[in-house]
């Protein structure tokens, strides 16, 4: 090679990128690291909930015959028969459900409720009282709350809350044994929700019967909620504060502790008992606390139906009561939900809950 030639190559080698290797190694580090970062963490939460999976039972957290079961629409629209009503009935004899929560519903984004939604609760009603004495028929009531779109039932507008006031005398008048209300998405500190409550536990005690809620998760974290806000505008969980605000003003709180999204039994168990003690922590001693029970299998990226079984369920409740208030007197299941249950969910819940 002449000099020149040497020339020209020490000229053209300046345009050369730099060797990359270097750059490479800093783009595969940063990845890991931020992996790392997401992967630690959920990690780290998936151990401690599959701990909280492990432990022993206390004696005697079973049930205490203050369980209850959400039933459908049907029951009351005309497609149940008085021979429907005796073999239910007869599914309820030994298991610990006193109460029944009986789609009648939903209330029109208004507050109001047409008569034509329950036609033939009368019927029911009677048929239960006579096929099971001491089972209480519950008028389960919701709606869609306007609170991450504009369609929906508006807590915030004073006449539509006065108008479900209304029509929760409306359904007692039908002879209905209690008002239970489902209204989502409901998100955490929602003055006008108390101030609903409010309203709607001088309907029930002045007919002496019960006022009961289905009631959002607790904040695993603290502040969970107001995280999940921000970056999805769906908080989903309330606060532990704001849970016991709803709690100290109705008779019974069911925790709608299922949907969680977890793959895993143990996992799901785990967060079930945790979900329970948080729940124990802030419940006063006087309002029935429920916690749910999955009663359908679908999978979707909310519900795994082979990670939210009903035997992880009722261990992660049991271990809940056990560490918490092992002897809580007012204290039981919900199972959500009559229509998707299986044999498989009730046996498991007669042999792992009620024996």
């Amino acid at each position: 090679m002449t000099d020149g030639q040497n020339t020209q190559a020490d000229e053209g080698a300046e345009d050369i990128p730099e060797p990359r290797p270097r750059r490479r190694r800093w783009i595969r580090r940063t990845a890991l690291g931020l992996v790392l970062a997401v992967l630690l963490p959920l990690l780290a939460v998936a151990a401690a909930l599959r701990l909280n999976y492990a432990g022993d039972l206390a004696d005697g957290t079973r049930t205490r015959g203050k369980d209850a079961i959400w039933l459908g629409h049907a029951w009351v629209d005309g497609r149940k028969t008085d021979a429907d009503v005796t073999a239910f009935a007869r599914r309820l004899r030994d298991t610990g459900i006193r109460d029944l929560y009986v789609h009648a519903g939903p209330l029109e984004h208004n507050g109001t409720l047409p008569e034509s939604a329950y036609p033939r609760a009368r019927w029911l009603i009677g048929a239960v009282h006579k096929a099971a004495p001491g089972i209480r028929v519950q008028a389960w009531l919701g709606d869609k709350l306007a609170t991450e779109s504009p369609d929906g039932l508006h807590l915030a507008d004073a006449d539509t809350r006065a108008a479900v006031v209304r029509s929760t005398r409306q359904i007692l008048a039908a002879g209905f044994d209690g008002a239970h209300f489902d209204l989502e998405p409901l998100h955490s500190g929602d003055e006008n929700y108390l101030d609903l409550l409010d309203s709607l536990r001088q309907v029930t005690r002045a007919r002496n019967v019960p006022l009961s809620v289905a009631a959002h998760q607790i904040d695993p974290l603290p502040a969970l909620h107001s995280v999940a806000g921000t970056f999805t505008e769906h908080p989903k969980w309330w606060s532990q504060a704001y849970f016991g605000q709803v709690a100290r003003r109705v008779d019974q709180i069911a925790v709608m502790s299922y949907d969680t999204a977890l793959p895993l039994e143990s996992l799901y168990g785990g967060y079930v008992a945790q979900q329970t003690s948080l729940a124990l922590e802030v419940t006063p001693n006087s309002t029935d606390l429920l916690m749910g029970l999955p009663f359908y299998r679908e999978s979707n990226f909310d519900h795994w139906g082979f990670a939210e079984t009903v035997p992880a369920a009722v261990r992660g409740v049991r271990l809940g009561l056990s560490r918490t208030d092992a002897d809580r007197p007012n204290f039981g299941v919900a199972l959500y939900v009559d229509f998707a249950a299986t044999e498989g969910d009730w046996r498991a819940y007669e042999e792992d809950w009620v024996r």
